[in-house]
């Protein structure tokens, strides 16, 4: 019996052995051979260090910075991706550490345990292990330049060419935790007789939220590279992927997250592919060509718009599986699902659209764009500040079956045949739209020393949300915030603000399942039933949130 004891307790430690010192051996060994690959390339910032004039303007070199009366930044660089990064770098020096401080403050919010914090961090290094070989040496140096005008601040979560490199995946991270509403974006191009004057028109909404803080500083990107296309992004401080862009050939890239597997490791993110994409094709074939060679591990639909051949395509791309969508007819749209045959009996894709709100957006573009047709860079701006539902029911502020969900990092219109792009000034697409031409940018002479946006072919701000609606806009966020930190302390909530929060924005399913959950805290269950009961009478943009509310009237009440 004794020898039998002695057995069973050996099997349990080595049990124990298996079950926790052999997974946290592994992941130690796979932390510890985590490679970033790091460029050997020396750095010399004070080289770049830049002159000042006011607080608007830098320059160093060729290489410009300036803050036009809109707000927004315009960047020009050029020459080699060490010259380009460090360029970059020291020019944004201040904003780039203002977005990594916002940045990782928005992630405290989520996640308020440093420890987990901690732990998070190992499991990202653990997740990006292998990311750097997927990276063109070109853009990890480009980077790593850049990197060097990084705060040292957060050298406890790696260093600065590491935080950076794994920060151009949190984008596709994001993009792969869709369900949480990170992203939603949508976007579209019109040719021919769908076209006022016959050529390519593409809008697209970046609707890509980290905070009102995270946006705050959009940055006008141009480039001219010492190989490939010169070409224009839309960006943050740091980010060089392409996220919106348009070249000096006329071709544009913008980039629409699509469901697929949770992925277990990372690749080449989508927003390098894209910038990779604008940087070396002219033509909807060479993007494609690009697009095959490339390993990514998240599912995109890459829209993309060629002047020489005066149509778009997407591009649909999987870890596994990479398919072009053309339709016959002269008008594109894209959200957040595939279309195309190949994809047409993917799993994924299916519940995608079976329980996600992009057949929903699809929809209205499709809509609107019948509406407005044909389209002009103006009406196109219409299209994307449109906050209605189908039909122009309403269905509150800040849906994820808007268009417009007051969220959008930036809304921008190209015209590819004239290179001309109108960006978004704050808040969201609401704003004046500038215009900027790439030719008149990139004959310029240099440094820059004002603003190169045409203001007089500029589109107005949409003033009557402006005037009426934006406040409720911030109001509702705020009586949100308010409302969710007090059930997180487990404070009474004030009855005042439950009924501010449905008054200010009543068509929204949000405030009523807010509500109910309020009441239900303080125990007035037959009310907190009526609030959900009244959810289920909006527009609820995915299954999952219906059966949410769904359970919740069936273990308290009945519908």
């Amino acid at each position: 019996m004794r020898r039998w004891l002695k057995w069973i307790g050996w099997s349990v430690v080595i049990l124990l052995m298996l079950l926790v010192v052999l997974p946290v051996g592994v992941g130690v060994v796979l932390y510890r051979t985590a490679d970033m690959m790091q460029p050997a390339t020396a750095v010399d910032t004070a080289a770049y260090r830049p002159t000042l004039v006011g607080d608007s303007l830098r320059y160093v070199g060729p290489h410009s910075l300036l803050k036009n009366r809109y707000g927004l930044w315009e960047a020009y660089v050029e020459g080699t991706a060490t010259e380009r990064g460090a360029a970059l770098g020291m020019l944004l020096r201040p904003e780039l550490a203002y977005q990594e401080r916002v940045f990782v403050e928005q992630i405290r919010r989520i996640i308020p345990s440093d420890s987990y914090l901690w732990f998070l961090h190992k499991l990202t290094v653990i997740f990006n292990r292998r990311m750097a070989r997927h990276i063109p040496e070109e853009y990890r140096e480009e980077i790593h330049a850049l990197s060097m005008a990084c705060s040292h601040e957060f050298d406890v979560i790696g260093s600065p060419y590491g935080r950076q490199l794994n920060y151009h995946a949190a984008h596709d991270i994001g993009h792969a935790m869709q369900e949480y509403m990170l992203v939603g974006c949508s976007s579209f191009a019109v040719w021919g007789n769908e076209s006022a004057d016959g050529e390519l028109l593409v809008g697209r909404n970046f609707d890509f939220w980290v905070g009102d803080d995270f946006a705050r500083n959009k940055v006008v990107l141009f480039v001219a590279p010492d190989s490939g296309y010169r070409f224009v992004s839309v960006t943050w401080p740091g980010m060089m992927g392409v996220l919106s862009g348009m070249n000096e050939r006329g071709l544009t890239v913008t980039i629409n997250a699509s469901k697929g597997a949770v992925p277990t490791a990372s690749a080449l993110p989508i927003s390098l592919l894209a910038r990779q994409i604008l940087q070396y094709a002219a033509t909807i074939d060479e993007a494609r060509r690009i697009a095959a060679e490339a390993q990514t591990f998240v599912s995109e639909s890459i829209l993309v718009a060629s002047a020489e051949e005066g149509r778009a395509a997407l591009i649909e791309k999987s870890p596994d599986l990479q398919a072009v969508y053309a339709p016959a007819g002269e008008r594109i749209i894209s959200t957040n699902h595939y279309q195309s045959e190949q994809f047409a009996t993917d799993a994924a894709n299916r519940e995608n659209i079976a329980t996600s709100d992009s057949p929903y957006r699809w929809a209205r573009l499709e809509e609107l764009l019948n509406r407005h047709a044909p389209l002009t860079p103006a009406s196109s701006a219409s299209v994307l500040r449109n906050r209605a539902g189908l039909n122009d029911a309403p269905i509150g502020w800040t849906n994820e079956k808007a268009i417009n969900q007051c969220i959008a990092h930036h809304g921008v219109i190209f015209q590819p045949a004239k290179r001309r792009m109108w960006l978004s000034t704050d808040p969201w697409q609401a704003g004046r739209m500038l215009c900027y031409d790439l030719h008149t940018f990139f004959t310029a002479e240099k440094p820059l020393r004002a603003s190169q946006c045409l203001e007089a072919h500029s589109i107005a701000a949409d003033t009557a949300f402006l005037r009426a609606e934006y406040p409720r806009v911030k109001a509702h966020r705020a009586l949100t915030a308010a409302l969710r930190d007090q059930l997180r302390r487990g404070e009474q909530v004030e009855r005042v603000l439950l009924d501010s929060l449905v008054a200010n924005n009543p068509h929204y399913y949000g405030v009523y399942d807010l509500r109910g959950d309020a009441l239900l805290r303080e125990g007035a269950v037959e009310e907190a039933c009526k609030a959900w009961q009244e959810a289920l009478k909006c527009e609820i943009p995915r299954l999952n949130e219906k059966k949410i509310i769904e359970q919740k009237l069936s273990e308290y009440g009945t519908r």
